[in-house]
């Protein structure tokens, strides 16, 4: 073998171990708690906004016992009282609103917090809602909540999409 060669082999290896270096310190790995917040939140979510099939009752059971603690603090204007006025809204909602539904497009966490974007329809053939939630995560349980949203426009002035 010619020292070319050898020289464009060991180049190339340089090169492969540089770019494996570089890729794994750019990705973010995730805690075994970050996971499990992220993996909680959704489940709350997918019971708050998806579960047509449970009663509404069992929906804000489960949403009282699993997923908001009892010093839940909510930042939305809109909502009072804390967790016990987010469920009086939602137990309205379902009863105006029986086919609410909710899909997770992105979803990330870090450290106690966790960020959902959702599409959220009232109806199934309503444009919906493009939503953004925070959440602050403690023991498995939803303590804190930031959110916002807007309405999915019938036309758009670009043509890329809210999801």
């Amino acid at each position: 073998m010619n020292i070319q060669k050898i020289l464009g082999l060991v180049l190339s290896g340089i090169i492969a171990v540089s770019l494996t270096w570089a890729c794994q310190a750019n990705e973010k790995s995730h805690t075994p708690l970050e996971k499990a917040n992220l993996k909680k939140a959704v489940y709350c979510m997918e019971i708050l906004e998806n579960r047509n099939d449970l009663k509404p009752s069992k929906r804000i059971e489960i949403l009282r016992n699993e997923c908001y603690a009892e010093n839940f603090v909510e930042h939305s204007p809109h909502i009072s009282g804390g967790r016990e006025g987010l469920f009086r809204l939602f137990k309205s909602r379902y009863k105006k609103y029986p086919k609410l539904s909710m899909s997770i497009k992105r979803s990330a966490s870090e450290g106690d917090l966790v960020w959902l974007h959702l599409h959220v329809k009232h109806t199934p053939d309503s444009l919906g809602a493009a939503l953004m939630h925070i959440f602050r995560m403690k023991d498995g349980m939803i303590v804190e909540h930031w959110g916002v949203g807007q309405p999915v426009p019938e036309v758009s002035k670009n043509k890329n999409t809210m999801f």
